[in-house]
């Protein structure tokens, strides 16, 4: 018997041709950039975009007392419990009277409304580099529960964008503490001199009126009545004309 023999045949090797393999390898950068792109940074600016949250929880009815620390002065401000619509607040120092309702409810919506641009951690050493070891001002809030709240501004960031801020003071256990970035809007509503804070008091229009109508009195008026003196003695010629006949 004569022995069978298996053909194998042998595996031929493919060459891509050149131009291929270059569309293969751009097509796979392609799907990572795509990757890290589109999934990747969706999921990253969704964390970024999440990250944006009020500042605080109270709401503008709840707060009781307010203390702004800047230029060089302390400001304090009570809601009045007997206030109407035009006169909300008490300015108790340092000096006391009815205090500038639309100034203040500028503050206290900020206060209630204002969000967080970004939130990030960084050592308690550096807080000098963000202007918050010798801030531009503190606004510190007491609640009606009498809860306490803070607020510390310091410089503007790097694309004077925003501003950097703390919140309330709490240090993690690692010794960094977090930084916020709020809006310019906050830096307005406090820097403002003692008379701004102060209710506008005008002055009653009438005032001026009566007190120049007796100042206006024309000086030809004076000599008149010397000048008539002559005119009304003058029955003097009427007798002498009435004797001739």
């Amino acid at each position: 018997m004569v022995a069978s023999t298996k053909f194998v045949p042998k595996m031929s090797t493919m060459k891509l041709p050149r131009t291929t393999l270059v569309l293969v390898i751009l097509a796979l950068a392609l799907g990572v950039f795509v990757y890290f792109k589109e999934i990747r940074g969706g999921s990253q600016e969704e964390a970024i975009n999440s990250s944006k949250q009020k500042i605080f929880a109270f709401a503008e009815d709840d707060i009781k007392f307010l203390t702004i620390k800047a230029n060089n002065q302390t400001i304090t401000l009570e809601r009045n419990s007997n206030a109407d619509e035009t006169n909300k607040w008490l300015l108790k120092s340092p000096v006391q009277g009815p205090a500038s309702n639309p100034y203040v409810s500028y503050l206290t919506n900020l206060l209630v409304k204002g969000q967080t641009e970004k939130t990030f951690s960084t050592p308690q050493k550096q807080l000098a580099d963000f202007g918050l070891d010798n801030p531009k001002a503190v606004i510190e809030i007491k609640l009606q529960n009498q809860q306490s709240h803070q607020l510390t501004l310091g410089k503007r960031d790097f694309k004077d964008t925003f501003l950097y801020a703390r919140g309330d003071t709490v240090t993690k256990p690692d010794g960094n503490v977090d930084i916020l970035l709020i809006s310019k809007d906050f830096e307005n509503a406090v820097n403002r001199p003692l008379s701004e804070w102060q209710e506008a008091v005008e002055a009653p229009s009438s005032t001026p009126s009566t007190t120049s109508t007796p100042s206006t009195p024309s000086p030809n008026l004076s000599p008149l009545p010397t000048n008539s003196i002559p005119v009304t003695t003058s029955p003097q010629a009427t007798p002498t004309k009435t004797t001739k006949p």
